[in-house]
């Protein structure tokens, strides 16, 4: 089940690309998009990570973290993020609990075939820690321009 909005976002403790670990409690004090997406280096993912990359100067002047979490292991987020040169920090949750915890891990469907995966879902988290606004089934295309609008009018 997704946090609800009002609501503490789940605590998670998590290695980044180049192997440091990132808990969402250094972030507290900072207006935080937590994106899960499904997989480094596909058409979607790639879309949406670029998206990001391309405003993140937006994200940046405006005070908010970005951080990307998928269950690819770290050497593959650190090629992505390089790849493509991506200035934002990539969560690797190999163990899938925090996928679980935030509710966004579960059975999916592809050209008919089934399969469990993570679901394209967006947290935005306020400073104080808690879920300001939950994006389900994402666009990659404009999704970091929706959360750039959505933010200026909830902070």
């Amino acid at each position: 089940m997704l946090p609800k909005v009002g609501r503490k976002a789940p605590p998670f403790a998590l290695p980044d690309q180049n192997g440091t670990e990132h808990t969402l409690s250094q972030y507290l004090g900072k207006w935080v998009v937590l994106y899960f997406y499904p997989k480094d280096d596909t058409p979607g993912c790639t879309k949406e990570a670029c998206s990001f990359r391309d405003n993140f100067s937006v994200f940046k002047k405006a005070g908010i973290t970005v951080l990307g979490v998928s269950v690819d292991p770290v050497k593959k987020h650190a090629k992505f993020a390089e790849k493509y040169t991506l200035p934002f920090t990539l969560l690797s949750d190999e163990q899938k609990q925090v996928v679980e915890q935030y509710g966004v891990w579960g059975k999916k469907k592809f050209m008919g075939r089934e399969y469990m995966g993570t679901y394209r879902t967006t947290f935005l988290i306020d400073p104080k820690g808690t879920v300001a606004k939950v994006y389900e089934n994402v666009k990659p295309d404009n999704h970091a321009e929706e959360i750039i609008a959505d933010a200026k009018t909830l902070a």
